[in-house]
C-alpha cells in the first residue's frame, strides 16, 4: 500500500492536490471518483464525498485530509519541510494561503454566479468586493515572485492554481503580475508532471 490514497477527478480541484503530492514527492495510490458513483471508501472518509480527499496511512493510523489548501499544508508538514515557510515567512504564507481559500474563492464564485454585493453589503461579505480582492492579490505579486517573496513554498501550489485557472478560464483579469507569476509556476517539473497526468485522463474521459 502506498503512503497515501488520493481520491480525485481530473476535472476538479483535485488537480491542486495532485500537484502538491508531486511537489512533496509523496507515494500515492490514485482513486478516480466518477461524479455519478462515489466510492464507499470516499464517503466513509469524507461524508461530503468531495474531491480532493487524501488518506495518509500513517503508522499511528489513517489520517484523512480534505480541502485543497489544507492538503497542501499537510503534505508540506508531513513530507516536504523544505516547502514550509521559515519563521520570517509564516505571516505571508498563512495570510495568502487563507486569502486564496477564503476571499479569493468567494469573490470568484460570487462573480461567476452573478451575485452582486452592494456597497452596504461589503462589510458582511468576507471578500468585500471582487475588485478589492483582485487588486489586493495583484498588489502582492507586483512586488513578490512567490507567496513568501523569493522562494516557492507549498502555499504557491494553492495560490498558484487559483491564478493559473483564473487566467485560463477568465475568472481573473489579465494583469502582468498574474501572468508573470503563472509563468514561473508552470515551469516547475512537479506542475508539468501532475498536469500531464490529469490532461491525459481528461482526454480519455472526453474521447
Amino acid at each position: 500500500m502506498a503512503d497515501y490514497t488520493f481520491f480525485f477527478n481530473p476535472m476538479s480541484r483535485a488537480q491542486i492536490a495532485r500537484w502538491a503530492l508531486h511537489e512533496a514527492g509523496a507515494d500515492y495510490d490514485p482513486v478516480m471518483v466518477p461524479w455519478e458513483d462515489k466510492p464507499a471508501a470516499l464517503i466513509h472518509a469524507n461524508p461530503m464525498a468531495k474531491v480532493p480527499t487524501i488518506i495518509h496511512h500513517h503508522s499511528d493510523g489513517d489520517r484523512t485530509v480534505s480541502e485543497a489548501a489544507a492538503i497542501c499544508h499537510y503534505l508540506a508538514e508531513a513530507e516536504a519541510p523544505d516547502l514550509l515557510p521559515n519563521d520570517s515567512e509564516k505571516a505571508d504564507y498563512f495570510r495568502w494561503l487563507f486569502f486564496a481559500a477564503g476571499p479569493l474563492e468567494q469573490a470568484i464564485t460570487a462573480k461567476a454566479l452573478g451575485w452582486t454585493v452592494s456597497d452596504e453589503q461589503q462589510v458582511m461579505a468576507g471578500f468585500g468586493s471582487y475588485a478589492r480582492t483582485v487588486d489586493a492579490l495583484e498588489d502582492w505579486f507586483s512586488a513578490h515572485d512567490y507567496v513568501c517573496g523569493v522562494r516557492f513554498t507549498l502555499a504557491d501550489v494553492y495560490v498558484g492554481s487559483a491564478v493559473d485557472w483564473g487566467l485560463q478560464f477568465k475568472s481573473l483579469p489579465e494583469r502582468a503580475a498574474f501572468s508573470d507569476y503563472q509563468a514561473r509556476i508552470v515551469e516547475r517539473p512537479a506542475y508539468k508532471a501532475a498536469k500531464a497526468i490529469d490532461n491525459r485522463l481528461i482526454e480519455e474521459m472526453q474521447a
